[in-house]
């Protein structure tokens, strides 16, 4: 294992739902987590720099150490002794970002190399799906680009499909909205006009991404699953989506759960941002604003 020692891993953000393709769709973002691994004689000792620096733990509750510890597990192999994990982070934490699936990557990934693991990426979608529950935001940061997922009596299933450069703004509002409350606004039955909508919208949405048709964007990304319940637990959310649209985005959405939202345009950027921080602005609500791409790589 010294031949490997240390090793660096670097894991994108990633964005989930992308409006209707609820619990199946992702996309990989540019910003990025780096996390350096280096085996030690004993002991565990995380350091964190930047994003959730007083918020994550530091101890073997930390996500990448214990996804770390379970591919060990997975390969039959005793975890090391000693460990130093060294993290420096530029995904917001509990964003709607994919800070835990990049948590959970970046621990596959790098015990991966220290084990000179020949693990596929199919059996790390998996262990990464025992972490998650679902496979939208792992799939995406994993393999990178527009990715869809859904599970099979075989398992998981992730396609990367070919798409165009996206450019995005993504705000993020000074609101506290964990997964577990987004999940219980969700009512426990649906219409069946609203599933069949979902269904059409989720497949025009792929197309329109794959053949970089913009001017589908905003009816493809029309939503009633899961975004009608869960914008009201952002005040200034649902108004700041419809700002987007104003001030001339292609498409916007929440990003997973929230409370991020995030806007595709081009040239407008900078105006989509602003116009939908000043929702939140007027509701004496902090945001922070990221321009950013897509990215089609993936965590290597």
């Amino acid at each position: 294992m010294d031949s490997v020692n240390p090793v660096t891993v670097k894991v994108p953000a990633s964005a989930a739902n992308l409006g209707p393709g609820f619990d199946c769709l992702g996309l990989a973002l540019d910003i990025w987590n780096q996390v350096s691994f280096r085996l030690t004689d004993s002991g565990v000792s995380i350091t964190i720099e930047g994003e959730g620096v007083e918020e994550l733990p530091l101890d073997y509750s930390n996500l990448i150490l214990r996804a770390a510890e379970r591919l060990f597990e997975k390969e039959g192999k005793k975890f090391p002794k000693g460990i130093e994990i060294e993290c420096r982070n530029h995904v917001p934490v509990s964003s709607g970002l994919g800070s835990s699936s990049a948590a959970v990557i970046a621990g596959l990934l790098g015990a991966k190399k220290i084990l000179n693991s020949t693990i596929s990426n199919q059996d790390m979608l998996e262990l990464a799906v025992e972490f998650e529950g679902h496979a939208d935001n792992v799939a995406a940061c994993l393999l990178g680009g527009l990715v869809i997922a859904t599970s099979s009596t075989n398992g998981w299933i992730a396609e990367k499909i070919p798409i165009q450069p996206l450019h995005l703004v993504v705000v993020l509002p000074n609101v506290s909205l964990s997964t577990r409350q987004a999940r219980a606004a969700l009512p426990q039955t649906v219409k069946y006009h609203d599933a069949v909508s979902n269904l059409a919208n989720t497949a025009l949405l792929v197309h329109a991404l794959r053949e970089g048709r913009k001017d589908l964007l905003y009816s493809a990304m029309q939503d009633s699953l899961h975004q009608p319940y869960r914008l009201s637990l952002i005040p200034g959310a649902e108004q700041a989506i419809h700002a987007a649209y104003d001030a001339g985005a292609y498409g916007a959405a929440l990003s997973g759960a929230g409370p991020s939202l995030f806007a595709f345009g081009d040239e407008k950027l900078e105006k989509i941002g602003e116009a939908m921080q000043a929702e939140f602005e007027s509701r004496n609500i902090p945001s922070r604003a990221f321009h950013i791409s897509s990215t089609e790589q993936g965590a290597y």
